[in-house]
């Protein structure tokens, strides 16, 4: 692939995936434009429900957290898109949101449309994690329709009839990555060789030119409760943490191994021969606010919001499965309100990172970890 084409289909990638809240150059915004079919925004009738925090959408997706006692059953909710599309079912259709709802947004020159799944959810993170359900994520290039078609692995699980969707880096480095359509490539992906069955496989990669380019030169192979968001401005900023849940977290368990990468360096690529990578896997518990909805990569760690945390201050390498027990520890003498708590207000995030400084593009390339049977034990569990 010449680098002509990366860059033009990195500057397509970041527009089907956000264009709602990058701004690219005049250049790129007058090719396409008219020709977006992006829903930016969902407007809710508050007599009808309230949402628990914002609701997330992504580039095919829109996830409105709820509480589980609110009627879904005759919702009219009504999308800002982009200039000039249009979408179908139109604004204001009453559906039953008990299950996922489909729309279809055409753009205003009608060449283009995009399917988007609309989900109320109001089950509680799940807390068994196996790591066994994957489906291929396709991505199909609107401007160049006859190129291979690009795929990643997302990790799914399914709790009560609801899917729930883990988070990764995959589509970010889908922009740097020259090998798109290979699932392997990936620094997020599925492994044969789990403690029990299949694991999660998380490698550190080079993003190669492009991303030293924008101060990104790693990608930690990551996995996280919550949802990615690209954010090109600040890619740190593109995790967004965490999900409702509804009890008092106590204990964070799970089988790992590890293998950290020869040669450490920083976001410059400089060689740190001071420095050896680690992995990192830990849980966060937080107050979810107006002011602060998620936590993301620049304060998952530091942000006042945060109740209870588990983490763990070293993590040794290992050939072999070996098991980890870390408590949740509560974070300045902080308590959980059962107010709160029931109504939805605290939000739970795991996260999994073969760099413990990757979202300061920090690490060794080639660093990596597996990660299986994941549980989280809560108040009254025992």
């Amino acid at each position: 692939m010449s680098k002509m084409k990366s860059l033009r289909q990195w500057l397509m990638a970041i527009t089907l995936m956000s264009s709602a809240s990058m701004v690219l150059s005049s250049c790129i915004r007058d090719e396409a434009l008219n020709a977006e079919a992006d829903i930016t925004s969902i407007i809710l009738d508050s007599t009808q429900i309230k949402p628990i925090g914002e609701p997330v959408i992504t580039n095919d997706e829109v996830k409105v957290y709820v509480n589980g006692w609110d009627d879904l059953t005759k919702l009219s909710p009504s999308f800002t898109l982009t200039p000039g599309a249009t979408i179908d079912p139109a604004n204001g259709t009453v559906r039953d949101f008990t299950q996922p709802q489909t729309y279809t947004v055409t753009s205003e020159d009608g060449n283009w449309s995009k399917k988007y799944t609309v989900s109320f959810l109001s089950n509680d993170v799940p807390t068994d994690f196996s790591f066994e359900n994957v489906r291929q994520y396709k991505y199909v290039d609107e401007w160049d329709p006859e190129a291979d078609s690009l795929f990643y692995q997302i990790f799914y699980d399914t709790i009560d009839g609801t899917t729930t969707d883990w988070g990764s880096g995959n589509a970010g480095f889908m922009i740097t990555d020259d090998d798109k359509n290979n699932p392997a490539s990936y620094p997020t992906q599925q492994s044969d060789n789990g403690y029990k069955g299949k694991c999660v496989k998380l490698e550190t990669k080079s993003t190669g030119a492009l991303g030293k380019m924008f101060g990104a030169p790693i990608a930690a192979g990551n996995l996280f409760i919550g949802d990615f968001v690209l954010d090109i401005s600040s890619p740190a900023k593109s995790t967004h943490f965490g999900r409702p849940f509804r009890k008092e977290p106590l204990v964070l368990t799970g089988w790992y191994k590890y293998k950290a990468g020869s040669v450490f360096t920083d976001k410059n690529m400089n060689e740190l021969k001071d420095r050896h990578d680690s992995c990192d896997i830990y849980a966060v518990m937080y107050e979810a606010t107006d002011d602060v909805p998620y936590l993301d990569g620049t304060n998952i760690k530091t942000s006042k919001n945060i109740v209870s945390i588990a983490e763990a201050k070293e993590w040794k390498e290992t050939d072999n499965w070996t098991f980890f027990l870390i408590p949740f520890k509560a974070v300045n003498g902080k308590t959980f309100d059962a107010a709160k708590l029931a109504s939805g207000k605290y939000r739970l995030a795991i996260v999994m990172s073969s760099s413990r400084h990757g979202a300061d593009f920090e690490g060794a390339v080639g660093s990596t970890l597996y990660v299986d049977e994941v549980h989280v034990y809560s108040k009254g569990d025992f």
